[in-house]
């Protein structure tokens, strides 16, 4: 089998059909083709993919995992209010929104065996150096700058502005983001989608899906865990916006169930560093940072270390796969 998933980079893969069931595949058939040599699977669009899970650990990231074992139950977040089902299976995430350089490399544990988890999926998204999120951007511009008025339900107060009632520090879960469908996209949500309460202990799965405002996906996309439970993306080091520190949104999926829903941070001498060179130089004005932040904890501390003309960060997740508390 194959193990790059970046032949298929210009495809679209619907996660939401393969994860509700409502297309021509569901998620088993998808980690099933992951599986196996040769295993395909059918696209929203009709075309026949190969989906394969992230390629073998390299010593580099064996090294860094090492330092980062854990096998606590990673805690759960909000969503926040700009996920939605991108369509989106690849490695590179970038597009062509300009930064620095990041590799980020996720493993996922199964919390009880403190065991790698193959063959779940991992998604991620952020927003771009200047604040603003794809599919989303006039919410997360407020129509206008960043740090103008913030959309309903934006995640500390959104860019600038009120905390709205059930954002992060009231807690999530609140009245969903202007346009957010009661279900999520395609009207009633899939098993272990938002509505049907959170895993871990946390209730960021109240939250709704984002109905999508623009064509925009960059800074998107999903990777399957390979036999280490580990993933790799290839995208930009996250901007900032008013309200939050600086963050990327992941959100694990074990068969029909969204297991964890996380978010991962950077310290902040290295958010300095790159933020005083371009593109971030021009962003200014930045309000919160990681000891002010609602939503921080020192365990989503990313470990970051140089990489060629860019960086790398690693992270464990240690997710709770059968969703039994434990």
């Amino acid at each position: 089998m194959r193990r790059d998933l970046d032949h298929h980079e210009g495809q679209r893969v619907s996660r939401r059909r393969l994860i509700a069931g409502v297309g021509s595949v569901g998620l088993a058939g998808l980690l099933a083709a992951c599986g196996r040599d040769g295993g395909t699977v059918t696209t929203s669009t009709g075309e026949t993919v190969t989906p394969q899970a992230t390629a073998g650990t390299s010593g580099d990231l064996a090294a860094l995992f090492a330092d980062a074992n854990t096998c606590t139950l990673t805690a759960s977040t909000t969503q926040g209010p700009y996920y939605f089902d991108a369509d989106k299976i690849r490695r590179d995430i970038r597009e062509d929104r300009p930064g620095t350089r990041l590799r980020v490399a996720i493993r996922v544990q199964d919390s009880e065996k403190c065991a790698p988890l193959p063959n779940a999926v991992v998604e991620i998204w952020h927003c771009d150096a200047a604040g603003l999120y794809s599919g989303a951007e006039g919410q997360s511009t407020g129509g206008g700058a960043p740090g103008g008025t913030p959309p309903s339900g934006a995640p500390g107060g959104g860019p600038g502005g009120t905390l709205p009632s059930g954002a992060p520090g009231g807690g999530p879960g609140g009245t969903p983001p202007s346009g957010a469908p009661g279900g999520g996209p395609g009207g009633t949500p899939p098993s272990g989608a938002p509505g049907g309460g959170a895993p871990g202990g946390g209730s960021e799965g109240e939250a709704a899906d984002l109905t999508p405002t623009d064509d925009k996906r960059y800074l998107r996309g999903a990777q399957v865990t390979n036999a280490d439970g580990i993933v790799e993306f290839v995208t930009v080091w996250p901007g900032w916006y008013r309200g939050r520190t600086v963050h990327i949104h992941a959100m694990v999926h074990v068969n029909n169930n969204r297991v964890l829903t996380t978010q991962v941070m950077f310290d902040e001498a290295s958010n300095t560093k790159v933020f005083a060179a371009a593109p971030y130089a021009t962003h200014t004005g930045r309000d919160t940072f990681n000891d002010k932040d609602n939503i921080y904890a020192d365990s989503m501390l990313m470990k970051v270390v140089e990489d060629g003309d860019g960086y790398l960060g690693v992270i464990n997740f240690s997710a709770d796969s059968d969703r039994d508390g434990a």
